[in-house]
């Protein structure tokens, strides 16, 4: 399927690992002319060089800052031109017990998930009206977020937030045209779960077992028996924030094999 996405640009952040470079590959395969956002200067150009495609830009920067909004769309527009579209990857997980969590680890899930995505909202809203088409945006949360575990408390509710979010943006901008959605991806076969001191280590720390073992019992909770791989999801993602997907907004699309018993 063609996702007529060619010469359409594009902002990524996170867009240096898991989902959000993914989804960056993705997108740039499918024609489309991006702006790479993250952190880490050495790590944006890493990635802009395994990209088709282009021209491609970079911003370091980080997305909690209060001015970054602004700073990412006035870089997009001077860098890669007209914003049709944006998709929302930055994030982190720190796996600890309630009693454990700091009032840093909810000031940090708060600003990354609700803060950082609400002030690019802010910034983009009008640039994305001008959009042929209406402009699209995709916010990345994850299953968590429909189901909150005590173990990850201050993640998930951040999660949680950042779907309600989500559809009050949606709601918002649906009378210009831009269209606002979330997806909702399970465990992922990234380095937020699988890098050293990542989520598995963590997990397996938890319950004093070994990292294999952790990952064999993350893996049998997801009823399709694995974790999903980031490509999976941008294949969403891409398909959400092109124009064949004209009519969805306001939504949270699950793609978690199946972790979250729900329909909505």
């Amino acid at each position: 399927m063609d996702l007529e996405l060619r010469g359409h640009a594009i902002v990524v952040t996170g867009a240096t690992s898991g989902i959000g470079a993914a989804v960056a590959a993705r997108l740039a395969d499918e024609g489309a002319r991006l702006l790479l956002v993250a952190r880490d200067e050495q790590r944006l150009r890493a990635a802009l060089g395994t990209l088709p495609g282009g021209p491609h830009a970079t911003l370091a920067q980080d997305v909690t800052a209060p001015d970054a909004g602004r700073r990412i769309v006035a870089a997009h527009l001077d860098r890669v031109g007209r914003l049709d579209g944006a998709v929302l990857c930055a994030g982190a997980s720190r796996r600890a017990g309630v009693a454990e969590l700091t009032e840093e680890d909810w000031r940090t899930q708060w600003e990354l998930n609700v803060l950082a995505a609400h002030r690019f909202l802010l910034d983009a809203a009008d640039p994305l009206a001008a959009a042929d088409g209406g402009g699209r945006v995709v916010l990345v949360s994850s299953s968590s977020g429909k189901r909150p575990s005590p173990s990850n408390m201050a993640y998930g509710v951040g999660k949680s937030a950042q779907l309600a979010l989500s559809r009050a943006w949606a709601e918002h901008l649906a009378p210009r045209g831009v269209r606002v959605n979330a997806v909702a991806p399970g465990p992922i076969d990234s380095e937020m779960w699988l890098a050293p001191g990542g989520l598995a280590d963590q997990a397996a720390e938890a319950a004093g077992i070994d990292r294999d073992e952790a990952l064999a019992r993350a893996r049998a909770r997801v009823p399709l028996g694995r974790f999903g791989r980031p490509e999976e999801i941008a294949d969403a993602i891409a398909l959400l924030v092109s124009p064949r997907a004209g009519f969805a907004t306001g939504a949270a699309w699950s793609v978690d094999g199946g972790s979250v018993p729900s329909f909505l």
